[in-house]
């Protein structure tokens, strides 16, 4: 648990960090289009480091599904924003990585399915 809390917290640094970046060094280099694209990848960051940080209070979750939901949205992150920074900052173009973002989304919706499944489930097993 510790771990996947200072992967978090870490990434929650990394949001802050990234997110002046982008406001302050990249408001004269990249275009509109590029800049939106770029605070997209950290606002869905930030998103889901809020998200990993009630993932890890909340009493109802098994350490095997904590750690299966964080593992999931760190994926994602990493596919999802990642992508979107490295598009932005260097010369790759989108072209060559265009599958990385969306399998980033993927990961990011099965973290949240994950999360969603292990509700439903506690649910019935109350219910019953």
């Amino acid at each position: 648990m510790h771990k996947n809390l200072t992967i978090t917290s870490v990434l929650g640094i990394l949001t802050i960090a990234l997110g002046a970046f982008g406001a302050h060094a990249l408001k004269e280099k990249l275009s509109i289009d590029g800049l939106h694209s770029f605070e997209t990848a950290v606002r869905y960051q930030m998103y889901h480091v809020i998200v990993l940080l009630f993932v890890h209070s909340y009493q109802g979750f098994s350490e095997k599904t904590r750690n299966s939901i964080s593992v999931l949205f760190f994926i994602g992150i990493a596919l999802f924003s990642g992508s979107i920074y490295v598009i932005q900052l260097t010369e790759i173009t989108a072209k060559s990585i265009w599958f990385v973002t969306p399998l980033g989304g993927l990961f990011l919706v099965l973290g949240w399915s994950a999360m969603s499944w292990s509700f439903a489930k506690k649910k019935s097993t109350i219910n019953s």
